[in-house]
């Protein structure tokens, strides 16, 4: 079972192409992601064992020098996180659905992995940076009062952070607009 997950963020494609290798080279980690995102930056994303995550990430911060402008390593995450980067949760009933949007992508994993702990709540997706300015969000679903305490929770962590756009909760959505979530 994936226990952590680890992001760095660089200012340079060819860097980051580069650190990717170089991360999965130093340690036993699953590389989840890796590619350019708005606006010209590039993420690599990994998981596994927290030992491991955290040797892939000091050689890939080693080797991304001064293009690092964002990392985190997140251990013990909750159990749909990594569905909801991929966007392959499954959804049986939605009664609400809620919006969570921040300027940066560390912050929405850090923010999906809270509220995903914090209520019974479905994470949908989690947009990371790709065709939106750099920006990202957060999807999830559940009962009203789950997806408000959800939010809420997320949002704490974005405005903490100063990356907060906007939250939003959406009690009994339309089927069309739920369908396009998925």
């Amino acid at each position: 079972m994936i226990r952590s997950i680890g992001l760095i963020e660089l200012n340079s494609i060819a860097r980051g192409v580069e650190t990717g290798d170089t991360m999965i080279k130093a340690a036993d980690v699953q590389l989840l992601k890796a590619h350019s995102v708005c606006p010209g930056k590039y993420i690599i994303l990994i998981c596994g064992d927290v030992g491991a995550v955290e040797a892939a990430m000091d050689a890939g911060k080693e080797i991304g020098g001064a293009y690092v402008v964002d990392h985190l390593i997140l251990p013990s995450i909750h159990p749909q996180l990594i569905d909801a980067i991929h966007g392959t949760n499954t959804v049986q009933e939605v009664n609400a659905i809620g919006v969570l949007e921040f300027f940066n992508i560390a912050t929405s994993i850090v923010a999906a992995d809270a509220a995903a702990k914090a209520a019974a709540v479905t994470l949908i997706e989690i947009r990371l940076g790709l065709s939106i300015g750099g920006k990202s969000f957060i999807t999830l679903c559940g009962d009203v009062s789950s997806v408000q305490e959800a939010v809420e929770v997320g949002a704490v962590i974005g405005k903490e952070k100063g990356m907060m756009v906007e939250k939003s909760v959406i009690p009994s959505p339309r089927k069309e607009l739920f369908e396009k979530l998925l």
